[in-house]
C-alpha cells in the first residue's frame, strides 16, 4: 500500500486500518508506553473519581467515533 491508496480511503477506512495495524502490532511486539501516558491516565482517573468524566465501554467508544465521522 502506498500514500496514494491511503489518501483515497475514507476516514472510516483509515481508522479501521489503523486499528487493525495496532492490533497486529500489539500481538507481535512488546509495546512499552511512554512515561507521560501514566500521567495522563492518572489525571483522567482523578477526573472520573471526581465525577467530571465517565468511563465508556471500548466497543461503545469505537461506535461513537464511527458515528461522528460518517
Amino acid at each position: 500500500m502506498n500514500a496514494v491508496v491511503i489518501s483515497n480511503m475514507s476516514l472510516e477506512e483509515k481508522l479501521a486500518t489503523m486499528e487493525q495495524i495496532w492490533d497486529d502490532h500489539c500481538q507481535h511486539q512488546n509495546v512499552q508506553s511512554p512515561d507521560w501516558h501514566g500521567d495522563v491516565l492518572q489525571i483522567r482517573e482523578e477526573n472520573r473519581r471526581a465525577g467530571h468524566e465517565q468511563s465508556m465501554d471500548w466497543q461503545d467508544a469505537k461506535n461513537a467515533i464511527r458515528q461522528r465521522t460518517q
